[in-house]
């Protein structure tokens, strides 16, 4: 019988330890978290309370941890991950989300976790005021954010890399397989972070603002000596104020700053000429008609007033450069997959896109879709019973937007389902399964975590037709078909590992000296023309 075989051929239980090992980091194999909250990354500058009109304040930069219950593998691939948010406090966003308490957020980060991930759930700093009429200074405050993101996630990552070189790996992360992953406001962070390799890059025309200096001129909007670096590694000032706006957090040169991967849920980069072939590979997930990101290049759009700030490249712009470079050729091999053949009907050859199609909708209730859809996010959820009992406002500049209307007719579900209007969680579980499926066997290739998906349709054999002995095994094991010439050996731990291949053995038996494999329970895949045959053996 053909079986699909996009995962791994080899998914018998391995009852002996509570998980079907040999499917981690493609499947959610764990059936708890853990989780460390208000972990302190670092220090830094935010300029929220000039809202208020008081001065800029340092705070800490925290986030909450999530990791497999009851695992105890030490080189785990971390997931650093930030949330949506325009910058600016839940509802003063004009949104019910904008927070690492985000139920949709959390729930994506529980489930990576339980497929052998480490999850930061990243906290980062906020503040810009979308209401000022110069655009230009909305621009000039916007970079200035979103420079501040990219700052804190750069900081986050050489906190755990410190962890590693300094404090004995406390949190079991693989310091050279950590991930960036962002929604909305969070993707703009990390797909900078991933890309901006100095200062420099930000010194381009739609970047250059007012006359900050006095000397006549037009000045870049982020300067470097009173920003800080884009790594947050170089102390920051203001003269003007005297205010520091960038405190070095774990500034040792010898952190790497990049990133294996980047994923981006609805994000857009500032400019696309920051993509070069050394970045990494990256993985997005938009919906085309997205009203707030491009999808392609166009202007960004402020969920709170609507206003037009700065362009930009979306998900499909950004993955045609990184196509046209190669950056995702090690995607390549993924076949017999649902997931890749949906994204590949519509993403013009760029693995690594995957277009969420999503209906127009008749917002207005007069029997017509309404000329632009305004659907943005369909792996959001929320919890209607509480949002149908808060009034629209009690925030900033929408606190009297009900005018006096009664909750059930002015709430902030109401008002949220705009941009997201058949939202329910089993909807939204469907997204997230798409999400998940679609990039976890590319990460699987790009982080090299072991058997990724990569064969085409096999038939998978009877038990019977392959044997081993002696099963436990010591020094030697001998394998035996019943006339069938194996071609190649696997050997998996029970991390899903490769720790051993054999090719051309061209022979319908083979002994395999152990040759240092580990002691305990191992995974092998014994393959010949006519289809696979997987094998557990106890290794003394």
């Amino acid at each position: 019988m053909k079986k699909n075989y996009t995962l791994l051929v080899f998914s018998f239980c391995l009852c002996c330890i509570g998980i079907q090992a040999q499917e981690r980091y493609l499947s959610e194999v764990f059936d708890d978290t853990e989780m460390q909250e208000d972990v302190i990354y670092g220090f830094n500058t935010t300029i929220l309370p000039l809202l208020q009109q008081m001065p800029p304040a340092k705070r800490p930069l925290n986030l909450d941890l999530l990791m497999p219950a009851g695992d105890s593998l030490a080189d785990r691939p971390l997931i650093i991950m930030l949330p949506t948010g325009n910058f600016l406090p839940e509802l003063l966003n004009g949104q019910i989300h904008g927070s690492i308490d985000d139920p949709y957020f959390r729930a994506m980060g529980v489930r990576l976790a339980k497929m052998g991930y480490v999850v930061a759930l990243m906290d980062y700093r906020k503040g810009w005021n979308p209401l000022d009429p110069e655009r230009t200074a909305r621009v000039d405050q916007l970079i200035n954010a979103t420079y501040r993101g990219i700052q804190d996630v750069h900081t986050c990552a050489r906190f755990f890399r410190k962890s590693v070189a300094e404090d004995g790996n406390p949190f079991g992360i693989d310091p050279d397989k950590i991930i960036s992953w962002g929604f909305g406001t969070g993707g703009y962070i990390t797909l900078g972070a991933s890309t901006i390799d100095n200062y420099l890059e930000l010194v381009i025309d739609k970047f250059i603002g007012d006359d900050k200096d006095g000397d006549g001129n037009p000045d870049p909007m982020v300067i470097e000596p009173i920003n800080g670096d884009p790594f947050g590694m170089k102390v920051g000032i203001n003269p003007l104020t005297g205010d520091t706006l960038c405190f070095p957090n774990h500034a040792n040169l010898d952190y790497q700053q990049d990133f294996a991967m980047n994923v981006n849920l609805g994000g857009a980069l500032g400019d696309t000429s920051w993509i070069d072939a050394n970045d990494p590979p990256m993985i997005t997930f938009q919906v085309p008609t997205d009203p707030f990101a491009p999808y392609e290049t166009g202007i960004v759009i402020v969920p709170t007033t609507g206003g037009q700030v700065v362009e930009v490249q979306g998900g499909y712009t950004v993955q045609q450069k990184l196509k046209e470079l190669g950056n995702n050729d090690v995607f390549a091999g993924l076949v017999d997959d649902e997931y890749t053949d949906a994204a590949n009907e519509a993403n013009d050859g760029a693995d690594g896109l995957f277009p969420m199609r999503r209906p127009n909708w008749d917002l207005t209730d007069d029997g017509e879709d309404n000329p632009i859809p305004r659907e943005a996010s369909p792996w959001e959820f929320w919890d209607e019973a509480f949002w149908s009992t808060t009034p629209w406002g009690q925030a900033g500049p929408l606190a009297d937007n009900c005018m006096g209307a009664p909750v059930e007719l002015c709430n902030w579900h109401l008002v949220s389902l705009g941009s997201n209007p058949d939202m329910s969680l089993m909807k939204a579980r469907a997204y997230q399964d798409t999400v998940l499926n679609y990039f976890a066997p590319r990460a699987c290739l790009a982080l090299g975590l072991g058997n990724c998906g990569t064969t085409s349709t096999e038939e998978v054999l009877a038990q019977d037709i392959v044997t081993i002995s002696p099963n436990p095994v010591q020094n030697e094991l001998i394998i035996k078909t019943d006339g069938k010439t194996i071609d190649n050996i696997e050997v998996y731990d029970v991390q899903g590992r490769l720790v051993r291949k054999v090719n051309e053995v061209n022979n319908s038996s083979f002994v395999m000296n152990r040759d240092g494999i580990q002691t305990g329970m191992h995974i092998l895949q014994i393959r010949m023309e006519e289809g696979v045959v997987s094998k557990r053996v106890m290794f003394h």
